[in-house]
């Protein structure tokens, strides 16, 4: 019986190797070479070259930008959902250390969304607190906290920046926990291109989050703003939920 050997076309031989190379040498936001030197140092026309570079495209590794080239995209983080996640935690987990920076806070009238979540009128003003969260000092999502003022006396004398959830354990008792959670898609405004540093309209994934104390009752109301093309999303659910 004869054997028959099997090998790859060329441009996925092509790829594959290119897949290690992206992987090994370089980082996210750099330029691989273009088609014509990646032609010339593999000995194969451009069109093999493409070929294998769609594969790239095709698995996330990169994209193709008019006039600038094939560039690698950032690395997407994993981040798990759940009622007592908490931004840090996720982080370190996976093995990324993180910084967040408080842009802004005070007593703001809130939205009447925002208001109606907490019972309250809408001329009747809750602590707003700003923040960006950076992850290998790149800038990761924009988080905007609803609190009732009334659980969080002092917080502007105490609160300078780094996990809220700490100084809601630390210094009020708080252990909170997702009540409700809505995501959704939009496109980054000028707001986000400045702190997020992304095109205008880029894509963005907004999480809003209901936040509870241990007796069910709402103390807080996030609503992050993540780059698309640095995190996704996952969410567990218990095995006794139904």
């Amino acid at each position: 019986m004869s054997r028959q050997v099997l090998t790859l076309p060329r441009y996925r031989e092509l790829a594959e190797v290119l897949v290690r190379e992206v992987r090994a040498d370089y980082a996210p936001g750099d330029l691989l070479p273009t088609e014509a030197q990646l032609a010339e140092r593999f000995a194969v026309n451009r069109h093999t070259v493409r070929r294998a570079l769609d594969e790239l495209v095709a698995a996330g590794m990169v994209t193709r930008h008019q006039g600038r080239g094939t560039q690698v995209v950032d690395r997407r983080l994993d981040y798990a959902v759940s009622a007592g996640s908490k931004v840090t935690q996720n982080l370190a987990g996976l093995g990324l250390p993180s910084t967040t920076c408080c842009l802004e806070q005070g007593l703001v009238t809130p939205p009447e969304a925002i208001a109606q979540r907490f019972g309250r009128p809408a001329s009747e003003p809750l602590l707003r607190v700003d923040t960006v969260r950076t992850v290998d000092d790149a800038p990761l999502m924009r988080l905007r906290h609803w609190f009732d003022p009334e659980r969080v006396p002092d917080w502007l004398a105490r609160y300078r920046g780094g996990s809220t959830r700490a100084l809601l354990t630390q210094h009020y008792g708080l252990q909170l926990h997702r009540r409700r959670v809505r995501i959704d898609a939009v496109g980054a405004d000028r707001d986000d291109t400045r702190w997020l540093q992304c095109p205008l309209n880029a894509p963005l994934l907004v999480m809003t989050s209901d936040n509870t104390d241990a007796d069910g009752v709402l103390v807080e109301v996030s609503v992050g703003r993540a780059r698309a093309d640095r995190l996704s999303y996952h969410i567990d659910f218990d095995e006794d939920d139904t």
